[in-house]
């Protein structure tokens, strides 16, 4: 039944006209990348520019998470918001398994998307660069785990309230870029900060080219409690609807 509802599930998100816009967002570090290697000299050291600023500037800190945004307040908000909830629920079937089947769903075509991004803007500017593969493979791997982790987060938040959206926006926007920038400590509660760490370690590049504020250790933990504790709270908000709707 799982994969019954993940594939419905892609089906719906890559139906929906909000995908046109998830796809010229994850173009976007494609066309910096391509200015950027048209413009680069012999002097530049493009390794360092693509792992601080097109990877972990423009994929990590907007191609992910807002297209994580998207699909993720999507896959099962969209099912509240139009009224088809009422059919999905009403089948035997337990709520986590409705939870696991619309999460990878989404997590599958927010990966699709980034990882999309990821690889072709690094060939873009790092193609015949010794570090390519590296580069590629650290920030490919850490996006789709941290793409988990922001797609938790924000299913869970669209079973919770009809505000997933507008809550999820707050988070990326004021949160993320902007407290996490100045406040020392809030790096912890920021699902940017853990992928950022994933990538770093994946990666091996020489310190300073590219350093994350987080350590790994924790990084890891965190994402993996976040991504436990969302999911848990998803299914047993959805055991409550089931209760609620029988009730009523």
């Amino acid at each position: 039944m799982i994969g019954i509802i993940t594939g419905l599930t892609l089906k719906q998100l890559v139906g929906q006209r909000r995908s046109v816009l998830v796809v010229l967002l994850a173009a976007i570090p494609v066309l910096v990348g391509l200015a950027v290697r048209l413009t680069q000299d012999g002097g530049d050291n493009p390794q360092e520019g693509v792992a601080n600023v097109l990877l972990g500037g423009f994929v990590v800190q907007f191609v992910l998470p807002l297209t994580a945004l998207i699909f993720g307040t999507a896959a099962l908000g969209q099912e509240f918001e139009e009224g088809t909830s009422v059919y999905l629920l009403a089948r035997p079937t337990p709520r986590w398994q409705i939870v696991a089947g619309k999460l990878l769903g989404a997590w599958i075509a927010t990966s699709a998307v980034v990882v999309g991004s990821t690889v072709a803007a690094s060939l873009v500017v790092l193609a015949g660069e010794d570090q390519l593969a590296s580069i590629m493979g650290a920030f490919t791997l850490a996006t789709i785990v941290g793409g988990l982790g922001y797609v938790s987060l924000f299913l869970c938040l669209s079973v919770a309230t009809g505000r997933s959206l507008v809550i999820g926006m707050v988070y990326v926007f004021l949160w993320e870029a902007t407290f996490t920038s100045f406040a020392p400590g809030t790096q912890y509660l920021s699902i940017r900060e853990y992928t950022l760490s994933l990538a770093e370690a994946l990666a091996g590049l020489p310190a300073g080219d590219f350093d994350a504020p987080l350590g790994t250790a924790p990084a890891i933990v965190l994402l993996t409690i976040l991504i436990v504790g969302a999911i848990t709270i998803a299914v047993r908000r959805l055991q409550r609807y089931q209760i609620t709707s029988a009730d009523s």
